[in-house]
């Protein structure tokens, strides 16, 4: 029997991707934007396709199926019904939106058939619908309630299913306009932070201000009810019938117009960050007491943009009706390519579901490219860098050393990850006991706001030693407490301190990954899934009695996650990232011949 190829894919709004399977098994997926080199690339995912059929040495003669992650003319529905609705307001918009659409996103048939030279079916699924398939398939459960939310689909914002077996069912549904995750983005436009790209930057800024109006969005924004379901009060909001998501009336309510983006944050953006996230929480929780009590399963699968909340995660976790939570690693849009190709070959082609309890399908989310050391050496022949040839164990115990001497590691090795977070595979990594870290990571390496916490890695075993978790949290989608042996109390003095002051006061004796309200976003290691970077925690861990490390996202603001050796060793040469560890390769800065940098890209990080 020959093996069966669907192909899913996600394009045209947001992190454009594509996904291949292999008689349901996960061969390749990856963003678009990584290629590209453009963040959150939203055109047709050539490049990932490409990818991805060359990964399974395939053509595309080989697919038996593609699907497309959501229903074009349901969506385009929507957004002429929402126009005929507020004429003649939404006409502006409309003008500018109408023209696209008929061009580019109605007639993906004839795209896809086109772009791809395929000739065979293609199938789609509703954009709410791909979230849920791709939190509940590749799930350790064979029975799950599904929570997704996000902004908008074609008129879902969010729902509510239940996984039984190889399928499942949507329950309930919120519609259009009442988005959370469009609530969310309004507050991060109106914080000064771009919207589909900030939220995670308001959700980073939340701790260090206080809930101060969340009253007036419970009692102006929205008519919340106990089930999680809600009423967004339009007269606040533009993304209806204009080209902004809030109004003037949203800036009266609040005090003042939207922050200017890059400006000096004040007091007043850490209050509303709090705020809508305190609001954000409780609507997460009303959702899932709301699913458990429709489905009475003790695991939860959540997926959507709002699934990338971490802390709301945490405390989904810590206080809801759930023993057990399973994130998608890829839970925005580029997840959807992976839930319509899933959807086909369980739904449509009726494949058996077998589940490994305990272990998920994603294989550690490392789904991307990978290169050889004779392809990283050729590349590096090739631009004249310097480098050693380390080969394991001793490998392993040369980066720790680096590591525990406070040196900043661009860290390469294996295949790519899927989905917006590094995992161990393109990270830069730094000693979390390191008082100067955190800054020297924000402002040095990636040119980002100082107030971005940054994330641990730690053993799967020693896990219960740093914080209060007990579970796995392989992509790094939870936050939660650090353990409080660990914590340092705060004197006088330094309760006194308000906003931005509080950021320099360390909180524990892992100062570089512990944020201003004692929690951490945890990333948990283990040998099977992790294997060569579980060896570096294990040899940082022999080296300094720590078994935690810094690990954030190899790339610089603006920019998506590094993906070849030219993107890691530009990277590396662009910013004070002091030894990068390409595979077996290990470069020191001092070593390099010196880097010509363009005028635009040093003006654009302000670099001396």
């Amino acid at each position: 029997m020959s093996d069966q190829y669907i192909l899913g894919i996600s394009a045209f709004y947001h992190d454009s991707a594509a996904v291949l399977l292999r008689n349901g098994a996960i061969v390749a997926a990856v963003s678009e934007d990584r290629f590209t080199r453009k963040k959150g690339d939203a055109t047709f995912p050539h490049r990932a396709v490409e990818y991805c059929l060359k990964q399974a040495g395939i053509g595309v003669g080989d697919l038996a199926a593609v699907g497309f992650y959501d229903k074009p003319l349901l969506k385009f529905e929507r957004i002429l019904e929402t126009y005929l609705g507020v004429v003649p307001a939404g006409f502006k918009s409309f003008l500018m939106a109408g023209p696209l659409w008929i061009k580019d996103k109605l007639y993906i048939d004839r795209q896809l058939h086109d772009e791809l030279g395929y000739a065979g079916p293609i199938f789609y699924s509703e954009h709410h619908e791909s979230h849920a398939a791709s939190a509940y398939f590749p799930s350790p459960f064979d029975d799950a309630a599904i929570l997704t939310m996000d902004g908008v689909g074609e008129w879902a914002t969010a729902s509510i299913g239940h996984g039984r077996g190889a399928d499942f069912e949507i329950l309930d549904e919120l519609h259009w306009p009442d988005s959370l995750g469009l609530l969310y983005s309004a507050f991060t436009y109106y914080t000064g932070f771009k919207v589909n790209s900030g939220e995670y930057k308001v959700m980073g800024l939340a701790p260090y201000g206080e809930p101060k109006y969340v009253d007036r969005i419970y009692t102006e924004l929205m008519d919340l009810k106990e089930d999680g379901s809600f009423r967004l009060n339009q007269k606040y909001f533009d993304y209806l019938t204009g080209l902004t998501m809030t109004n003037d009336a949203f800036s009266t309510l609040f005090g003042a117009p939207p922050r200017q983006p890059e400006t000096k944050l004040t007091q007043r953006e850490m209050d509303l960050a709090r705020s809508v996230q305190v609001v954000c929480e409780e609507i997460m929780l009303r959702m899932a007491r709301t699913a458990h009590k429709r489905t009475g399963s003790e695991n939860l699968c959540l997926a959507g943009g709002v699934a990338l909340n971490c802390v709301g995660n945490g405390r989904l976790l810590r206080e809801g009706p759930f023993k057990r939570l399973w994130i998608q690693p890829a839970a925005g849009d580029a997840g959807g390519a992976l839930g319509v190709a899933q959807l086909i070959h369980y739904r449509q082609h009726k494949k058996p579901r077998v589940v490994t309890p305990g272990r998920d399908a994603m294989q550690g989310a490392y789904l991307g490219p990978a290169f050889t050391p004779e392809e990283i050496e050729t590349y590096l022949t090739s631009v004249g860098a310097k480098y050693e040839r380390v080969e394991d164990p001793q490998h392993f115990d040369r980066v720790a050393g680096y590591l525990a001497d406070e040196k900043i590691i661009g860290w390469f090795d294996g295949r790519m990850e899927f989905g917006p977070r590094s995992l161990g595979a393109r990270s830069i990594l730094g000693d979390p006991r390191s008082p100067k870290m955190q800054a020297d990571m924000n402002l040095k390496i990636k040119f980002r706001e100082s107030f971005r916490p940054f994330a641990p890695s730690v053993l799967r075993e020693r896990v219960s030693d740093y914080f209060e978790l007990d579970t796995d949290s392989p992509y790094m989608l939870l936050v939660a407490p650090v353990k409080k042996e660990r914590c340092i109390p705060l004197t006088d003095e330094q309760h006194k301190l308000w906003g931005i002051d509080k950021l320099n006061v360390p909180r524990s004796d892992l100062p570089a990954i512990t944020h201003i309200d004692y929690s951490a976003r945890v990333q948990t290691v283990t040998k099977d899934v992790n294997g060569r970077y579980y060896e570096v925690l294990k040899a940082f861990e022999a080296r300094t009695g720590c078994a935690v490390l810094v690990n954030t996202s190899f790339n610089v603001r603006g920019e998506p996650i590094v993906c070849t050796p030219e993107d890691a060793y530009r990277c590396f040469m662009r910013t004070h990232i002091d030894v990068l560890v390409l595979g077996p390769f290990v470069l020191e800065k001092g070593w390099q011949p010196e880097w010509k940098e363009s005028q635009a890209w040093q003006q654009e990080f302000q670099l001396d």
